[in-house]
């Protein structure tokens, strides 16, 4: 039993080192080789996410108001949904894993724009993808779906060129959003199916 125990301890350990190289790897390749002159750009982009997350329920919310249409204000509804679970799985295992920033554990990283508690996962990730997600759930249609995640997607990068997040914090923050909306989007059809047998 104790070698069954060292056994799974040394592999958990060496997968931890194996991902960190690869996050640190892949990181610096991103953020010391970037195009410089770019860095304004991608400080745009990063602070997209609260614009968007925001102002896409409210225009679809102000919308459904404005021509009595119920759906769009459920839509709306299920987008804030979406990135308040998304906030709240993000938050708790930022408090669990604890995390360092990579700029405060490689001094080749710099810190080029602002960046608050722990790394895992990508706060900001999450945000624009649970966002993302809701949007195209509810609007199937590719003219929705491409500029959605090219966006999402875009933010997500923008953390790592900016130094303040490793890729595996984006690819979790990018699957904590998308799962949340996706949850949230069934929860809601299967309630709003559960209302409608209890009318009939």
């Amino acid at each position: 039993m104790s070698n069954r125990f060292l056994f799974c301890a040394f592999w958990f350990f060496g997968l931890g080192l194996y991902a960190q190289n690869f996050d640190s790897t892949i990181l610096r390749s991103i953020h010391v080789n970037r195009n410089t002159n770019l860095d304004p750009t991608f400080e745009h982009i990063t602070n997209s996410y609260a614009v968007v997350s925001v102002g896409a329920p409210l225009v679809l919310y102000t919308a459904g108001l404005l021509n009595k249409d119920k759906q769009l204000q459920k839509e709306a509804i299920g987008m804030v949904e979406s990135v308040a679970g998304a906030v709240f799985m993000t938050v708790a295992l930022k408090e669990t894993i604890k995390r360092d920033r990579p700029f405060e554990r490689y001094p080749e990283i710099q810190k080029l724009t602002s960046a608050g508690g722990y790394s895992f996962p990508s706060g900001h990730t999450s945000i624009a993808f649970a966002t993302a997600t809701s949007l195209s759930l509810s609007h199937p249609k590719w003219y929705v779906i491409v500029p959605s995640f090219i966006w999402a997607s875009s933010v997500g990068y923008s953390r790592m060129h900016l130094g303040v997040h490793y890729p595996t914090d984006v690819i979790a923050g990018a699957l904590i959003g998308s799962g949340s909306a996706y949850l949230t989007y069934k929860i809601n059809k299967w309630i709003d199916k559960k209302k409608n047998k209890e009318v009939l």
